[in-house]
């Protein structure tokens, strides 16, 4: 079977934010024909991920972390170029707050070499990959475990983290739209996600270049808010002048 496309992936995600989708909304939002959005969701479909009805779909039941699975498989050389640019930025006896997502893992993974680091994450896969290295302290965040993909959310959370005041923030996220709005797909993610950004003196974002051609429904912040932005490719013009005019860093990690 063919690997999952990234308006797949999206689809799933927003499948499981919204607990089902309509072809003509789908159509609509990838600004693509019902046609193409038909031959998505019957391919998701065959996989077991969705459940069509007519004139749509629903999440499976029994899926939780698939459509996780299949983000982490999207360019994952990129995304570990990505975590090596990003971890280069952070020096040893730094505190951080490291967020969900597949990107922010690669980071988790580049950071193995660091001393004396304290690490808060609300991402059960970042406490699998830092675990046992007896020089990184870990502090896990409190809450509800979401089973799709080990993130843990909800206001306990976010009660939790903002004790901190830490020296990073990584932060990933699904989309950038064009005037540098981030963008999730969960409510109860993003309000984890603005906590973050709010008790780090500095917040890095770390997305590759496909997130400059999606979307998702729900507000995290603005490109402007970050310090430095790590990608794998050079940004469009307008993400580009947004950055320069707001003194944000970007970070290109380019093949070679």
């Amino acid at each position: 079977m063919e690997p999952w496309t990234p308006r797949q992936v999206d689809i799933v995600a927003l499948a499981r934010s919204r607990g089902r989708v309509s072809v003509e909304g789908l159509a609509e939002q990838f600004n693509v024909t019902p046609q193409t959005i038909r031959k998505d969701l019957n391919d998701l479909c065959d996989r077991g991920v969705l459940q069509r009805f007519h004139g749509g779909a629903i999440l499976a039941s029994g899926v939780a972390n698939v459509g996780y699975e299949a983000r982490r498989k999207l360019a994952t050389e990129e995304k570990r170029r990505i975590g090596l640019r990003a971890a280069a930025l952070i020096p040893d006896n730094s505190s951080l707050l490291i967020n969900i997502g597949t990107t922010t893992e690669q980071v988790a993974t580049a950071l193995r070499g660091k001393q004396g680091l304290m690490v808060i994450t609300n991402n059960a896969h970042v406490i699998n990959i830092l675990q046992g290295f007896d020089q990184i302290e870990i502090i896990v965040v409190g809450g509800v475990v979401r089973h799709s993909d080990g993130g843990i959310v909800g206001e306990a959370a976010v009660d939790f983290i903002r004790q901190f005041k830490v020296d990073y923030a990584i932060v990933g996220t699904s989309a950038i739209d064009e005037d540098g709005a981030l963008l999730d797909y969960d409510y109860r993610e993003v309000k984890v996600a603005r906590a973050i950004m709010d008790c780090a003196r500095q917040s890095i974002l770390v997305a590759d270049r496909m997130k400059f051609e999606r979307t998702a429904p729900v507000r995290i912040g603005h490109l402007s808010q970050l310090d430095y932005f790590v990608t794998d490719a050079p940004l469009p013009a307008r993400l580009h002048d947004i950055c320069r005019n707001s003194d944000v860093q970007v970070e290109v990690a380019e093949m070679g």
